[in-house]
């Protein structure tokens, strides 16, 4: 159950205009309720954008095999909710198809679907961390997805083969270059980095940060000053957050860096302080 102020927050509630979901009736004032259809993603990643233009806002992403509910459509965009973690945006309409069960994700960090069985073979996408597939015969160290090609069978595992410590896979991500609204090694955001790293443990946590903030774990308290924090710890500021992965260090995607990394606590909380603030939150999973 989402707190209050989440269930109605317009970015995951999809009500526009004149025009919102079905089951928001009574809920919402629209002229028009809509009940929406499942598709998904067959791109290797799609942006979730503000409008539906090229050039508008990334605030999210779908990755392959995720389901959306399509409740409109414009100029070759689709308005959607996505399955993963409720936000509402638009999709390019033409990378999404109907919905085909998953049976596997993507454990690695990045990995290619291939034309044929071979690592010579023309690979004909991209899938990262996380996506859905589904999966058939296997042939040698490959397995068929979705009828379109073939993956190293080292790279995915059963829907339910979760990873158990979502910092060490975190930490996987170091290196992976920041992107507002990412949430794959490709390019990642720091709220994105605590998403992606718990859905690999087989939560579903929210987007972004102030939204993670209210829903994730239990808030210590600071009145007497910073706690002692452990591995794992959530620490939340005015627009950001980062993963404890010791008590020394702080693991998050970094604006400054432009990149995941580590950073010495005292030094990242100097240096944060003067941009967004004092630290609001620290949660413990």
């Amino acid at each position: 159950m989402l707190p209050e102020r989440l269930a109605r927050d317009p970015r995951l509630l999809p009500l526009r205009n004149d025009t919102a979901a079905e089951h928001l009736k009574g809920v919402v004032d629209a002229a028009r309720f809509v009940s929406g259809r499942k598709m998904q993603v067959k791109a290797g990643s799609l942006a979730l954008r503000k409008a539906p233009e090229a050039r508008a806002e990334q605030v999210d992403q779908a990755l392959f095999g995720e389901s959306v509910t399509v409740y409109g459509e414009e100029e070759g965009w689709a308005w959607v909710q996505l399955e993963a973690d409720n936000y509402v945006g638009w999709l390019r309409a033409d990378d999404l198809g109907p919905p085909v069960e998953a049976t596997h994700r993507v454990k690695a960090l990045r990995t290619f679907i291939y034309e044929k069985a071979d690592m010579k073979a023309a690979p004909l996408l991209a899938v990262s961390m996380n996506a859905r597939l589904a999966v058939g015969e296997a042939k040698g160290d490959y397995l068929r997805v979705n009828d379109l090609g073939w993956v190293f069978s080292q790279h995915v595992g059963l829907l339910g083969d979760f990873e158990t410590d979502f910092v060490a896979v975190a930490e996987r991500f170091a290196g992976s270059p920041y992107l507002w609204g990412g949430r794959e090694s490709a390019g990642i955001d720091c709220s994105g980095l605590v998403q992606a790293s718990l859905q690999a443990t087989g939560k579903s946590p929210l987007r972004d940060s102030d939204m993670q903030e209210q829903t994730l774990g239990e808030a210590l308290d600071l009145s007497g000053g910073m706690p002692s924090l452990k591995r794992g710890d959530l620490v939340f500021w005015n627009g950001h957050v980062g993963i404890v992965a010791d008590r020394e260090h702080l693991l998050h995607a970094s604006e400054r860096d432009m990149q995941v990394g580590f950073e010495p606590l005292d030094t990242a909380f100097a240096r944060i302080r003067p941009k967004a603030g004092e630290i609001r939150t620290v949660r413990r999973l």
